[in-house]
């Protein structure tokens, strides 16, 4: 079976050691099964965990497909949801525009 990246850093710098994943980089070691059971880790463009219910902020300005509207960087997201089986969008709404589905890349935790 293969890993390909670290459950605790997201690196990829991992190794096998008998039975165990062992991540280079922090030390974490893991079996494949403890890999699969754990919850995809979804992560704002500084490397903060993001989690259903967090606010963010939008970090530059984002046009807005269907909408003349534009997202304009600073812009508060609450009450995030975020996208089953998906560590790089999330769901949400701004003050204008709803139903929103944005990248992580574009986001800080507020």
């Amino acid at each position: 079976m293969s890993v390909s990246s670290c459950p605790q850093c997201s690196l990829q710098n991992v190794y096998p050691d008998g039975a165990l994943w062992i991540c280079a980089d922090c030390g974490h070691e893991w079996t494949p099964g403890e890999a699969a059971a754990s919850a995809l880790v979804v992560r704002d463009s500084n490397g903060n965990v993001l989690v259903a219910g967090d606010t963010v902020t939008v970090i530059k300005d984002l046009k807005v497909k269907g909408s003349s509207i534009p997202l304009k960087q600073g812009t508060v997201i609450r009450n995030i949801r975020l996208v089953e089986d998906d560590a790089e969008n999330i769901e949400g709404n701004s003050d204008k525009i709803k139903g929103l589905v944005l990248k992580t890349c574009f986001l800080r935790k507020a």
